[in-house]
């Protein structure tokens, strides 16, 4: 699969009125009962009814602006004692990460909730299909790559995380430069990423995970902002291989709005080599606005997940048929880009 370079880069509460007065009875009834009892039947005076005894009268404070409302601090308190309880394991290493490096706690208590305000108020996703991915199990996501910076992994890792029932969470496979990186290393195995090769990815797929790939790798995420959302090349279909081997759903993902997010208009090829990135984009804003023009246009998301195609019916040594695993290919990368062009005449705008 090293074809498949990726760089994924309380309660309510009621509002309580005030606290009633002590109860009063009225003293007509007061007085009446105990006549009542000694007496017998009190006999009204000509002219004069009977007083009925109506029972206690309850008087309320009306609610005004000025009225205080109780106050409960116990989800708060809540919240302290477990953030200090978080930080406790952190600190002291009471915590578990599996073989590649995945820290779930941290990605579910941290990392997706800096992720989650981008996701919902910044490019504003809306997530189409996601009963599509099944509940348990190994499965491998298929999605196109654009948008100069690996975003669109991360937002579809977002996707996954906050809208499938299961809440289940998406193993990401990433280019080699991403391990490279200082900082992003470290966070990306956090997140859950692993190296894009066959044997990663089969591992995660027999433990039942839930995998993402896209294979356009840096042609798609690097590609010119003419050439938007024209799906490049999926390699030689190691995608395919690895889900026939592990008998797993191919589930194809298509992302729009992700290639308008920075426009690439240039590539500064010399650049680039003296870097060692695959490319140094040139847009409309970067480099020439500085760290400003780093920043992504707002625009707005779709991300849908297509019906899965099962390949529990193919026999084992199906992994090895050249043919098959290239007609695969083709079915997948053909329903991702009829599903883009489908969305795009959808769309009303970029940015709404």
């Amino acid at each position: 699969m090293a074809d498949a370079k990726v760089i994924p880069f309380d309660d309510d509460r009621s509002r309580a009125g005030a606290a009633p007065r002590p109860q009063r009875r009225r003293s007509v009834g007061s007085r009446r009962k105990g006549a009542d009892s000694a007496l017998g039947e009190v006999q009204p005076l000509p002219g004069r009814p009977v007083p009925q005894d109506d029972g206690p009268v309850t008087e309320q404070k009306p609610v005004t602006d000025d009225t205080p409302e109780p106050q409960d601090d116990g989800g708060l308190e809540r919240r302290i004692a477990g953030g200090l309880s978080f930080l406790r394991r952190r600190l002291t290493g009471d915590y578990e990460v599996d073989d590649f490096g995945y820290d779930e706690e941290l990605t579910d208590q941290v990392l997706m909730s800096l992720l989650r305000p981008v996701y919902e108020k910044y490019f504003r996703v809306e997530v189409k299909g996601v009963e599509n991915i099944p509940s348990e199990g190994g499965a491998l996501i298929v999605a196109n790559h654009s948008g100069t910076l690996p975003l669109d992994g991360l937002m579809m890792q977002v996707a996954v995380h906050d809208h499938h029932p299961a809440g289940r969470h998406l193993r990401l496979l990433a280019a080699d430069l991403v391990f490279m990186l200082p900082v992003v290393n470290e966070l990306a195995r956090k997140l859950g990423h692993t190296l894009a090769c066959a044997e990663d990815a089969e591992r995660l797929l027999g433990q039942g995970e839930l995998v993402g790939v896209m294979p356009e790798g840096f042609k798609g995420i690097g590609k010119p902002f003419g050439e938007r959302y024209k799906l490049q090349r999926f390699g030689r279909g190691g995608f395919v291989s690895t889900a026939l081997r592990k008998r797993a759903p191919i589930i194809p993902c298509s992302i729009v709005g992700a290639e308008e997010i920075y426009p690439m208009i240039g590539n500064a090829k010399t650049l680039a080599r003296l870097l060692g990135f695959p490319y140094f984009p040139l847009t409309p804003t970067f480099p020439w606005l500085g760290p400003l023009g780093a920043i992504p246009l707002p625009t707005k998301w779709t991300i849908q997940f297509g019906e899965p195609i099962h390949t529990d019916g193919y026999p084992p040594e199906a992994a090895e048929d050249p043919m098959l695993m290239f007609n695969l290919t083709d079915q997948v990368r053909e329903q991702i880009q009829h599903t883009l062009y489908k969305l795009l005449v959808q769309r009303r705008s970029v940015f709404f």
